[in-house]
């Protein structure tokens, strides 16, 4: 009775996860976004009207420009809770082409069997589900989905960055509300904070998301995806999945970006610049 009770609890978890990322994944397309010249002096004074319109601009004109690229990522969940504590790993190869086909290669994958065939092999399949033009377009980061708020600006090492806060307009459990950052000088989202605008199962308490992006040859893509959901009956399961060693194989030129082919890894991290 006990690993019945669990594996429900697990399996809440799992359909809350791969939602959450469904909903993140499906609205990357929109942040393979270039940025304007390097030497550019972001403006401080934008409504948040301008600075959404901007975003939209730049993410329609732009997300074309990438071709082709090739990455790592790696997958690890540990649920810590009744009746004991499970954990696992997935390496994955991924290879991109524009503008909604990827392709998955599993490298590797160590521990508990039910996380992933449940939740990784499920977040896989979603991933690839929610690439279709007509999915990408109601969970677009746009204003025929959220009503966004200024609040505030914020200083970063790279430059500023503006912050506002989102909320859905119709309750969408792939819709999500929070805060986003938006870089000043390439109006590209850059992280983003928050939690999904419905809860799709009833086994969840909370669940809290935060998305981090990172430039490579100009185009600005996923670096670290961290989500924990609280399971109501007891327990917690955190998901992350770490992206690294990305390697731009096609692109095409950008006006004001230094374009080329391939990128190098940051030394201990994986990450590229």
């Amino acid at each position: 009775m006990g690993n019945r009770r669990f594996r429900h609890c697990l399996v809440g978890a799992a359909l809350l996860l791969c939602a959450t990322f469904v909903a993140m994944c499906q609205a990357l397309p929109q942040q393979l976004v270039a940025g304007g010249t390097s030497n550019s002096v972001p403006n401080t004074s934008l409504t948040v009207e301008q600075v959404v319109k901007k975003l939209q601009e730049r993410n329609a004109e732009r997300a074309a420009a990438l071709d082709q690229y090739k990455a790592t990522r790696v997958y690890r969940m540990q649920y810590r809770g009744f009746p004991s504590d499970r954990d696992a790993e997935m390496v994955v190869n991924v290879d991109y082409h524009a503008p909604n086909s990827k392709e998955f290669s599993v490298v590797s994958q160590t521990g508990s069997k039910f996380i992933i065939e449940h939740v990784f092999n499920r977040l896989l399949e979603s991933e690839q589900e929610a690439a279709n033009e007509e999915n990408r377009k109601h969970t677009a980061l746009s204003t025929e989905n959220y009503d966004f708020a200024l609040a505030g600006y914020e200083s970063a090492p790279d430059g500023g960055q503006y912050v506002l806060t989102l909320l859905p307009k119709t309750k969408n459990k792939f819709l999500y509300r929070g805060k986003i950052w938006i870089d000043a000088k390439d109006f590209a989202v850059v992280r983003i904070k928050g939690e999904p605008g419905k809860n799709p199962s009833f086994f969840i308490k909370k669940t809290d998301i935060e998305h981090n992006y990172l430039k490579v040859n100009g185009f600005w893509l996923p670096a670290e995806n961290r989500t924990e959901s609280v399971i109501r009956l007891g327990g917690v399961a955190m998901l992350s999945i770490e992206y690294k060693d990305y390697r731009v194989t096609r692109a095409t030129p950008l006006p004001g970006v230094e374009n080329r082919v391939g990128a190098l890894k940051s030394p201990g991290t994986g990450a590229v610049r």
